[in-house]
């Protein structure tokens, strides 16, 4: 069902940040950082998986996320709702049903056996597909998954996800270069706000997370030489 209301978007991105607080999503340790899949360490680390596990929060935030996407694109922009592989599917059938639309998912490459397929479910030439995921750090991911998309003869050039890193210039660009518009709920910023507003962790440790977020090469040179 499409929600028939919805905060305004700076209420929305406090609302996020409060949840996925609450439910320690947001892990911060500047004594003994976290190794990315990229191999850098960070101060930082967010796990919004968790929160298929909370329904009444995963129910408000995909409220949020529909009708984020619904007021920036409108509401017949859409006629299939993608998941990218693994996080973004469970969030992406959810989308597909409060807006009624048919849902697929997008591999990371392609299958390997019988019919080789990168997408599941049903995609039509002229689709013209959200992508839905569960964050974006620097966006790239999202264009292996939008290209997949854009081989089956649809159109993508939406994709929302409930958290932005937002600490990269080149995400926003990379992605509009792409023919691509993101939409997202909250950033490191506002769940960095919110933490301290209600003293979630100590005020060094947010001092710390703030220096890298502003510069996270340069957060990691001064650790190395530390």
């Amino acid at each position: 069902m499409i929600p028939a209301s919805y905060p305004d978007a700076a209420t929305m991105a406090q609302m996020t940040a409060r949840m996925l607080l609450d439910i320690k999503a947001v892990h911060f340790n500047a004594t003994d950082p976290f190794t990315h899949s990229s191999g850098k360490q960070a101060p930082t680390y967010i796990d919004c998986r968790k929160l298929i596990s909370y329904p009444r929060i995963r129910s408000t935030l995909m409220d949020f996320m529909t009708c984020t996407v619904m007021r920036s694109a409108g509401l017949e922009a859409f006629d299939n709702i993608a998941g990218g592989e693994t996080a973004g599917i469970p969030f992406a059938a959810l989308v597909a049903e409060r807006m009624a639309l048919p849902m697929t998912y997008v591999r990371k490459k392609p299958k390997g056996y019988g019919r080789d397929a990168q997408i599941e479910g049903q995609m039509n030439t002229g689709d013209r597909v959200l992508l839905v995921e569960d964050l974006t750090t620097d966006g790239g991911s999202k264009l292996n998954f939008v290209d997949a998309i854009r081989k089956t003869g649809a159109t993508c050039g939406h994709t929302a996800v409930i958290f932005f890193y937002d600490i990269f210039a080149d995400t926003i660009p990379t992605l509009s270069a792409h023919g691509v518009t993101l939409h997202y709920l909250c950033t490191w910023a506002d769940v960095v706000t919110e933490a301290r507003r209600a003293g979630d962790f100590d005020e060094d440790t947010l001092q710390s997370v703030e220096r890298f977020l502003a510069d996270p090469e340069g957060w990691r040179a001064a650790r190395a030489d530390s």
